[in-house]
């Protein structure tokens, strides 16, 4: 019986961040349902239009898109698995499928910190080098930075994840709804070859692209303002959306961050409000900003939604 135990314990982890479940479960059910169809519909529709009109088959719509598709596998991520936990009486998850959500989770949140770096350099080369602009940002040249920045969170988490199967498991109880660095906090031993592979890693798929990109946009920034009224722009419409999303992805990043290196106390209110920020807000984020704000999006937009109400 106490082997059967020892097993169960060794596979299982248990969720401990829900604040007040068995009260307000269907209704976190049912906003948490409603928020993932928007998301899902939201990113999906913007992602169809860049699709479908080839008028928008350029460099920065494609990463737009990238940046949209991405949004929708982070969600898909996270989301199937806790609108199941709000019906069930107990939230609990298997350590490998904890694992595989822990990798999926950062390795997409990696990903998209380069894409904005992509779409960085993308406007860099239309706005200060316009000339060139065709040469240097050929087929070619967008589908090697895709790759990269799918691959290398990818690559660059493959080997936590290695080392983290090795270390044995003393506490089987996750302070949170999901997995994300609260499993280093269930190690028996805490890793330092892991601690400092993790700085490496936020590194380089975090601040470096950080500051690629606010480099990046001074540039331009400076470059637009020596120019004419049409460069500045050019500069101001297409550079802003990227801007506000950067701005939303680091703030909420942060918090993920500053709670798993320095080890703060949340209370578990304040804590799940954090994290549902995390999840809700930014994937909704993303299509709003990019609807709204990105004039040829914008405009096909309007479009369909107007043919809609006339159907």
């Amino acid at each position: 019986m106490d082997q059967m135990n020892d097993e169960f314990n060794a596979t299982y982890l248990t969720f401990s961040g829900h604040v007040e479940l068995h009260r307000f479960r269907f209704l976190y059910f049912l906003v948490m349902f409603i928020v993932y169809v928007l998301i899902l519909c939201s990113n999906s529709i913007i992602l169809c239009i860049i699709w479908i009109h080839k008028s928008l088959h350029e460099p920065m719509y494609i990463f737009i898109a990238a940046l949209l598709l991405n949004s929708i596998l982070f969600s898909t991520n996270i989301y199937p698995k806790l609108l199941i936990d709000f019906l069930s009486d107990k939230q609990v998850i298997t350590h490998s499928h904890c694992v595989f959500q822990f990798f999926a989770y950062y390795s997409l949140g990696g990903s998209e910190f380069l894409l904005l770096s992509a779409m960085a350099y993308d406007r860099y080369v239309s706005i200060c080098k316009p000339l060139q602009y065709p040469v240097i940002m050929r087929k070619s040249t967008v589908s090697v930075l895709l790759l990269l920045a799918w691959l290398l969170p990818v690559l660059q988490l493959m080997l936590p994840v290695l080392i983290s199967n090795d270390l044995q498991l003393c506490r089987f109880t996750l302070t949170g709804i999901f997995c994300n660095n609260a499993i280093y906090n269930l190690f028996c031993v805490t890793s330092r070859t892991l601690s400092i592979y993790g700085m490496f890693a936020l590194l380089s798929t975090v601040l470096l692209p950080m500051l690629f990109i606010l480099f990046t946009y001074a540039r331009i920034l400076i470059i637009s303002y020596q120019s004419s009224r049409d460069v500045r722009k050019k500069a101001a419409q297409t550079c802003l959306p990227h801007l506000l999303v950067l701005m939303s992805i680091s703030c909420l990043s942060s918090y993920d961050i500053i709670k798993a290196r320095l080890q703060f106390y949340f209370p578990s209110t304040a804590r799940l409000i954090m994290t549902l920020q995390l999840i809700i807000y930014h994937p909704l984020f993303n299509p709003i900003i990019y609807g709204i704000k990105m004039k040829e999006i914008s405009k096909h937009l309007k479009k369909l939604l107007c043919e809609g109400k006339l159907n």
